[in-house]
């Protein structure tokens, strides 16, 4: 025990360490958290933070590229398009695609917020039930199932939104509340969503994440799902209990530079 009390406490201040060396604007240009920081209003970075989010899998250079390409087919005004697009308007989305995501599934993107917005100020209200926060795994789910509520919901595109129901990691919709909820100096990330605590953040996992990880001790269940996002962030509270997410910085970073 005394043993696993000093690991956890010089891996702490290593992972502190680490965490504010790659917590800073200098992050911002080469991660996909570049395309929200592109716009000033609320709903437009809601809205392209959640694109840079679902789109986020691949090289991070391609993935900036192609949300770039997004935006400008928006206009670069998203939320006004959302909301005012005509049916020649939706033309200038047709042939966009990035890996499996394609413009069937960005049409009814469109269209969820266009119906979410003709109700609320803010996306977040898509994350809680009856305007009340329970926790990230209910609000996932019930995310889900708001997202998909419309009969004419194209099969192929719920790939593309993860849910705990199914025991997914769920690494991107985490990865965007990070992005919207949490909040500190450093510019970041937005802290734009008030109803949903940091505290009960859970960190996303990809593939550098999951390795970093394993390599500190910080994940012991041999698969990565909604369960080993779990494990991991009750780790990290023991670190930090009001801002686990922020370890999300030295994970990927000290797998991206590789400084393991």
């Amino acid at each position: 025990m005394q043993e696993e009390f000093l690991y956890m406490h010089h891996l702490k201040r290593f992972l502190d360490e680490k965490a504010d060396q790659y917590n800073n604007p200098l992050f911002i240009e080469k991660d996909p958290i570049v395309i929200p920081h592109l716009f000033s209003g609320q709903q437009d970075r809601e809205i392209m933070g959640f694109f840079a989010a679902t789109l986020a899998w691949g090289q991070r250079k391609t993935i900036i590229s192609k949300c770039r390409e997004l935006a400008h087919r928006f206009g670069n005004e998203p939320h006004r398009f959302v909301m005012e697009h005509s049916e020649q308007d939706l033309k200038q989305l047709l042939g966009f695609r990035h890996r499996t995501f394609n413009d069937t599934d960005l049409l009814y993107f469109v269209d969820f917020f266009h119906r979410h917005y003709q109700q609320h100020e803010s996306l977040e209200n898509a994350f809680l039930h009856d305007d009340r926060f329970l926790s990230v795994e209910e609000s996932l789910i019930h995310f889900e199932r708001y997202f998909f509520d419309q009969p004419d919901a194209p099969h192929r595109t719920r790939k593309h939104v993860a849910t705990p129901a199914r025991n997914a990691a769920c690494k991107r919709l985490n990865m965007f509340l990070r992005w919207m909820v949490r909040k500190d100096e450093k510019g970041v990330d937005f802290g734009l969503w008030k109803k949903i605590p940091q505290y009960a953040l859970i960190c996303p996992i990809d593939l550098h994440v999951d390795r970093t990880a394993r390599l500190l001790g910080l994940i012991t269940r041999k698969q990565t799902d909604w369960k080993t996002a779990l494990e991991l962030t009750q780790n990290l509270r023991e670190m930090d209990a009001g801002d686990p997410v922020k370890y999300d910085f030295a994970l990927f970073g000290l797998s991206v530079e590789n400084k393991l």
